[in-house]
């Protein structure tokens, strides 16, 4: 029999299976016709029947097993060969209820070329073979091989689930090993960087920050007008920019504009930008910050700088998201948040009559407290191996271990610069770092920040623990937790300052006011 005549209708939804046997069967003279699935092939069979079909299983739409039901049951199909090709299942029953569904082959991919093709010629020669297979298996009830199929369906189902586990098993297994070698220098430091903790780069896990960071996490979702209040150097544009990216429009910009850094005659121009001509220099029109920062976030650092006749105009924007640029008469609309910053007292500058009490107000929706370092002690450690790696990596310095003096020092210290002067003293310490220790020289402290209020040579250890624990509960009126709790104002964990309390039979109550 000369196969130039014969015409295979494969039924795949896979195009590189169906480009596969297009390629094999028209290398040797077969005519080729296409199904992404059972009802196509149905359609197309029915228009113009094909002489075999070669389909898969599992498909969409319909699949295999209920397109070999559908071709059986029609007159004009059942003689045609029907080979079912697949590699989705592999049991033993899944060929008998395709064989007693009718099928004429069943064949596992991937299949060897020359046994396939002697396949497909030896069911176009003889088609009365089919018939006795069918006959010898009718033996077998079609209910019992359906129950023994949808048991190895759960078998399989089953097989995979524990397959997937243990990929999970292993995911973890090998995300905690890429954890630990990123976290290579800091436990060679001698205390791990606590990286759920970091926030951006905020870093620490002190639960004063961890308050303020949980409630940062909550706003962050929100389009909610942000002011957060600090010292210099606290961090106060890192929370802006952690709010930003955990906000719906981290993908808009963030711009920033440094309200003390500009001059009182560009500011508004810088923020809202200026037309051709409104002054001298003014060559070309000039978008402002609120322009550029449209759909995405404006954060305005050192809010408290701004002068007065700008405020009102900001307070505009804040009201109707609506100005002007400088010199122009049309009025543009906005889509921006405000996270504002300063590190001045706004309510002595509002006493004071430089900053409007409206807009402080319009400011003011959700206020962050950037706590000062001294206020979060616990963190010290954790931010010095934090620059310690960044800096030692930059520097290619391997250093691993930190001198428990320059740690005590670092401790005592109270850090009037905050985590900016802490940075910077890191870096000078690990260029001048010639080994495997960092070292911190008190001379770069200012002496008396590191003095402490009492000294310990004059009296003994345990009296000198008292001092400082009664004297940190009479600032705080006998409260233990929270920011402004004497345990925060120790730099140590409230359930260690609980111990201390106990062992030396100190009643925190006698120092309450209430």
């Amino acid at each position: 029999m000369s196969a130039a005549m014969k015409t295979v209708l494969i039924v795949d939804d896979r195009p590189a299976n169906i480009t596969y046997l297009d390629t094999l069967l028209s290398a040797h003279g077969f005519g080729i016709e296409t199904a992404g699935n059972g009802v196509q092939a149905l359609d197309k069979a029915r228009r113009s029947p094909p002489d075999i079909v070669i389909s898969d299983l599992l498909m969409p739409v319909m699949d295999g097993y209920t397109l070999l039901r559908e071709w059986k049951a029609d007159e004009r199909l059942v003689q045609i060969p029907f080979i079912i090709y697949t590699a989705t299942y592999t049991e033993p029953s899944d060929e008998r209820l395709a064989l007693n569904l009718g099928a004429d082959a069943f064949i596992l991919k991937p299949a060897e070329p020359d046994a396939f093709l002697s396949k497909l010629r030896e069911l176009l020669a003889d088609t009365g073979r089919r018939k006795v297979w069918r006959s010898e298996l009718e033996v077998d009830s079609e209910v019992t091989l359906l129950k023994e199929y949808s048991q190895t369906l759960i078998h399989k189902l089953e097989e995979k689930c524990f397959q997937l586990e243990k990929a999970n098993e292993s995911l973890r297994a090998r995300i905690i090993e890429e954890r630990e070698k990123s976290d290579q220098v800091a436990k060679a430091l001698g205390e791990d960087v606590d990286r759920a903790m970091m926030f951006e780069e905020i870093v620490g896990s002190s639960q004063l920050l961890k308050t303020v960071l949980a409630g940062v996490a909550k706003v962050a979702p929100t389009d909610t007008t942000v002011l957060i209040t600090g010292e210099s150097g606290t961090g106060k544009e890192l929370i802006a920019r952690a709010i930003h990216k955990r906000s719906h429009r981290a993908r808009r910009p963030l711009v920033c504009v440094n309200c003390a850094a500009l001059t009182p005659s560009l500011i508004a121009s810088e923020l809202f930008g200026h037309e051709k001509g409104a002054f001298t220099g003014a060559d070309q029109r000039r978008l402002g910050r609120f322009e550029l920062a449209s759909g995405g976030t404006l954060f305005l650092d050192e809010i408290g700088d701004l002068p007065s006749e700008v405020q009102i105009s900001l307070l505009r924007v804040l009201q109707e998201q609506q100005f002007e640029r400088v010199g122009g008469n049309t009025t543009i609309s906005t889509d921006v948040r405000v996270i504002a910053a300063t590190s001045r007292d706004l309510k002595a500058s509002m006493a004071a009559g430089t900053f409007r009490v409206d807009l402080f107000y319009r400011l003011n929706v959700f206020p962050v407290i950037a706590p000062p370092l001294r206020e979060r002690r616990d963190d010290i450690p954790i931010l010095l191996q934090y620059f310690i790696q960044r800096y030692g990596s930059k520097l290619r310095k391997n250093i691993t271990n930190i001198e428990k003096k320059s740690l005590d020092l670092a401790r005592s210290y109270s850090w009037p610069g905050n985590i900016r002067e802490l940075q910077n003293v890191v870096e000078r310490a690990t260029v001048l770092c010639e080994g495997d220790t960092f070292t911190l020289d008190e001379h770069w402290l200012s002496p008396e920040l590191t003095k402490p209020a009492v000294s310990p040579l004059n009296i003994g250890i345990e009296q000198f623990e008292r001092a400082t624990i009664e004297d940190a509960l009479t600032q705080s009126m006998g409260k233990i937790s929270g920011p402004s709790g004497a345990a925060a104002r120790l730099g140590i964990p409230p359930t260690t300052l609980e111990s201390k309390l106990k062992a030396l039979k100190i009643s925190r109550h006698r120092f309450r006011t209430d």
